[in-house]
């Protein structure tokens, strides 16, 4: 894929995790990834994507700044959402939290093989609280 292709691709990505959709991640997921740089499987992948969206409802990523490398992606995204469940062993109170997540990519044959997603949970689980 061209960066132009995979910019594309990748912005597909983000409105089907937007929409919440995730019956059809497999035309974006491998079926074995590397997830957080522990072997995993689509499903895995899912599941947290899953879990997240029923905790976090209105969860919404908002895309910064992307940057492609052949077959790498970076990004830098915020996220947004009101937990209306238990997350990240904080109870529901209500507050919103806003940000910062980056995430790396690796893509083979259209799909995730590689992927990697770093945030500040200190802080996430201190904006929740407060």
């Amino acid at each position: 894929m061209t960066d132009h292709d995979l910019r594309d691709w990748y912005l597909r990505y983000v409105a089907a995790l937007n929409a919440h959709e995730f019956d059809g991640m497999d035309q974006f997921i491998a079926d074995r990834v590397l997830l957080n740089g522990e072997p995993g499987t689509r499903a895995d992948v899912l599941a947290v994507q899953r879990h997240d969206v029923d905790a976090v409802p209105d969860l919404h990523w908002e895309i910064q700044e992307m940057l492609f490398d052949r077959d790498r992606i970076a990004i830098r995204a915020i996220n947004t959402g009101t937990p209306v469940t238990e997350w990240l062993g904080v109870p529901p109170s209500g507050a919103s939290f806003e940000i910062v997540e980056y995430a790396i990519y690796r893509v083979a044959d259209g799909r995730f093989t590689q992927m990697t997603a770093l945030h500040d949970s200190a802080e996430l689980r201190r904006r929740l609280t407060a």
